[in-house]
């Protein structure tokens, strides 16, 4: 019976620090590097028939070149309201429309602007870091509840707070590893 309230509350743990680490990658990819990348505009929310969707839903992405983003909408009627959006969301680009798709042109980013990216992804990284943490602190209450109510031994207890702390030192190793490959790409030409 403990066995199973220890993996229980294991397996939750793991599985917020698991989504985590996927939120903090996603963030990652919205920073801009000198690189055209979809993951910049894909979810800007655009004004689409009364309702704000994420452009993703309205389009579809290529990069033909490094420095180039082109968005295709499904509804070419959208083109009007996905440049607006891509304008109001302020990622110093300008969408220029031909009338059958939306091109970004990527300017190469200044040194100032990289080592400023780079402070920002750090940001982002401690605040994933932060959640694997708030997943343990959660889980470690529940273990410690647990012994409290009689249904896991002393033990049994640290064994699984050692296992915890193992899942917490995974996933925070998971966000660094993700922070010095974006890093990377941010410092390099």
């Amino acid at each position: 019976m403990s066995d199973e309230l220890v993996a229980a509350a294991l397996e939750d743990a793991s599985e917020r620090m698991d989504k985590a680490v996927v939120h903090t990658r996603a963030e990652f990819a919205g920073v801009r590097t000198g690189r055209a990348n979809p993951g910049l505009v894909e979810k800007v929310p655009v004004e689409y028939y009364g309702s704000t969707v994420p452009l993703q839903q309205l389009a579809s992405f290529s990069v033909p070149e490094a420095r180039m983003l082109v968005i295709n909408p499904f509804d070419k009627g959208a083109m009007a309201a996905i440049e607006r959006a891509i304008q109001d969301a302020n990622l110093g680009l300008n969408p220029s429309n031909d009338g059958a798709a939306i091109r970004l042109a990527f300017p190469p980013l200044t040194e100032e602007r990289r080592k400023e990216y780079v402070r920002l992804v750090k940001h982002k990284a401690e605040e994933g870091r932060t959640s694997v943490r708030g997943a343990r602190r959660d889980a470690r209450k529940d273990l410690e509840a647990l012994e409290k109510d009689g249904d896991l031994s002393a033990d049994d207890l640290r064994r699984a707070e050692t296992e915890l702390d193992k899942l917490t030192k995974e996933h925070e190793r998971h966000i660094d590893e993700a922070l010095e490959a974006k890093t990377n790409e941010l410092m390099e030409g």
